[in-house]
């Protein structure tokens, strides 16, 4: 090897040493610029919350609904002369072939009176359909019933009334209060 060779084999390694060094310093710049840190926070984030999406939790899946009700309603009932009590909401000819199911939450004042409650539907053209719930709980549980187990109503495209109803021969005692949260469509 002569000089020549010896001086371009040097400046070869230098000069390619040089350039990472540059690569280097220009990527920790990049951990200091606040842009740079605020894009990967958020990607962060993303693939987070994707993993998370996918994972079968229930408690983050994201649902389209048709809220009818977002306020607790109360169906205070007294049996003494009263055959039955009911919270009903007008439907106005509402469309609901694109949905898949009835979901609310409920719930009754004292868990040892033993409520079964009626969930009425019926459509303009008065076809009537009901499902029971068997015995509310204490606390506010959850439920969401198929619109498929409605098996009387024949067209969904104008519903007219949803019913929640107490009956006299469904509770255990004549006196109590059941609440209803949270009525939806769900898609």
């Amino acid at each position: 090897m002569d000089k020549k060779d010896i001086y371009e084999h040097l400046a070869k390694i230098y000069l390619d040493a040089s350039s990472k060094k540059k690569k280097t310093s220009q990527i920790h710049r990049n951990f200091r610029n606040p842009f740079f840190v605020s894009v990967t926070a958020v990607m962060t984030f993303a693939v987070v919350l994707a993993f998370t999406l996918t994972r079968n939790t229930t408690s983050l899946r994201p649902e389209t609904a048709l809220i009818l009700l977002s306020d607790a309603a109360k169906i205070n009932f007294h049996f003494d002369p009263a055959k039955r009590e009911n919270l009903s909401l007008n439907l106005n000819g509402l469309n609901l072939t694109t949905y898949r199911a009835l979901a609310f939450t409920a719930k009754t004042l004292n868990p040892k009176n033993k409520i079964r409650m009626r969930v009425e539907l019926t459509n303009s053209f008065r076809e009537k359909s009901e499902i029971y719930l068997d015995y509310l709980p204490g606390k506010w549980k959850e439920y969401r019933i198929g619109l498929r187990a409605f098996k009387n109503i024949s067209d969904w495209s104008g519903m007219y009334m949803l019913s929640f109803v107490t009956e006299e021969w469904n509770v255990k005692e004549k006196k109590g209060v059941v609440y209803i949260d949270n009525v939806r469509f769900v898609k």
